[in-house]
């Protein structure tokens, strides 16, 4: 598999979109995933994306999407963000990615106000209809499994229930590692997802709280994950997740290391296709 890196990395180097590409280039990263909303995209900051990424030979694999509306009880807000994740299906085939990676959304009320199979429903026929537009644009949408308590897809189980319910073709699973150890989810569950999952999130946490830090800074234990990931067979890429480095200005440091130690721990297990040396 490929590594890759979501640009969100970069927020808080406060030096612009091009130069957190051009970081995860010189670093070693052989793919990026976008987190940008094209609501908030000018015509200009997309061609910088889509000609700084091919300059640089650096293909864009995911873009990141979180469209909690589309478990909103209200047929008004669930229309607009159908429209809206229309929309980055629209950015990932002008970036020319592979899929959207979305983040749906948690029960409300305490799913004691809307029965929660109402709101599973919903879901179920929204992300329907997304599939079939992204199937036209030659794309697929992977899903987030999500590791709280009230969020629709937070174990395999849930997961693999709504895969099966949506029932379609390019509706798939991402596995975020963090996220399982969060939920504690074993290893070995992820063998139900052959044939289900096509993108992988790698980040480390300290077993309470969600964190996103590089691999070494937490507990996971990621070879029992990665091997089963590799017995998967998912023939796409691994892209690190980071957020809030507690030392902003070393925001470089930060990243480098999360790209040597999971280089690692891939090399560890079989899973790195190709690596770049680390400037």
């Amino acid at each position: 598999m490929k590594l890759g890196l979501i640009n969100s990395a970069w927020v808080q180097s406060g030096r612009g979109t091009a130069y957190g590409i051009q970081m995860t280039k010189q670093i070693g990263f052989d793919t990026i995933d976008i987190f940008a909303d094209p609501l908030d995209l000018d015509i200009r900051e997309r061609r910088l994306i889509r000609t700084e990424c091919a300059r640089l030979g650096l293909p864009v694999v995911s873009v990141a999407c979180v469209a909690v509306g589309l478990v909103d009880f209200n047929p008004s807000v669930q229309r607009f963000h159908l429209q809206r994740c229309q929309a980055y299906l629209d950015l990932c085939y002008e970036l020319e990615a592979k899929n959207l990676l979305l983040v749906l959304g948690e029960y409300i009320w305490n799913q004691e106000v809307i029965p929660p199979e109402e709101q599973w429903k919903t879901a179920v026929a929204n992300c329907r209809q997304l599939g079939d537009e992204a199937a036209r644009r030659d794309l697929q949408i992977a899903l987030e499994l999500e590791p709280f308590p009230l969020s629709l897809l937070n174990s395999i189980d849930s997961m693999e229930r709504f895969l099966n319910d949506v029932d379609h073709p390019a509706v798939r699973a991402n596995i975020d590692i963090s996220h399982l150890h969060l939920a504690r989810v074993p290893a070995v569950e992820l063998r139900r997802l052959k044939g289900k999952a096509i993108h992988v999130h790698l980040s480390d946490c300290d077993g309470k709280k969600h964190g996103d830090l590089p691999p070494g800074r937490g507990v996971v234990d990621f070879l029992p994950y990665l091997q089963e990931i590799k017995a998967l067979a998912i023939p796409g890429s691994i892209s690190i997740e980071l957020e809030y480095s507690p030392e902003p200005d070393r925001i470089v440091d930060w990243v480098q290391e999360a790209y040597r130690e999971t280089d690692k721990l891939l090399r560890t297990v079989g899973l790195r296709d190709s690596a770049v040396s680390p400037s």
